[in-house]
């Protein structure tokens, strides 16, 4: 799988903890005939190395489709209103191995 490398941070918060991989399209998405006409492979499994937290955050402000056509790499995340509140709301935790 064609991974970002792993950082010792959260690339969206910054804090130093448990990192997890968020796929930029969602897996869910790779099946579509969409997506498979329109990516390959290694694009598909891209991703970002984030905290629990921030992944939870992501997930639950919106949708895969709009993650995968919209949201689909770590520039538009960070560019994005609603994922910059939760982030902020983020990074005030408390730094911990989760």
């Amino acid at each position: 799988m064609n991974q970002s490398k792993k950082s010792e941070h959260c690339a969206l918060c910054q804090r130093k903890v448990h990192l997890t991989f968020h796929h930029l399209i969602p897996r869910k998405m790779h099946r579509r005939s969409y997506f498979r006409k329109h990516y390959d492979k290694n694009f598909l499994n891209n991703g970002i190395w984030i905290c629990r937290q921030c992944h939870r955050g992501i997930h639950k402000l919106y949708d895969e489709m709009t993650l995968a056509k919209t949201l689909n790499s770590l520039d538009a995340l960070k560019h994005d209103s609603q994922v910059q509140n939760h982030v902020q709301w983020v990074a005030k935790q408390k730094e911990t191995t989760e």
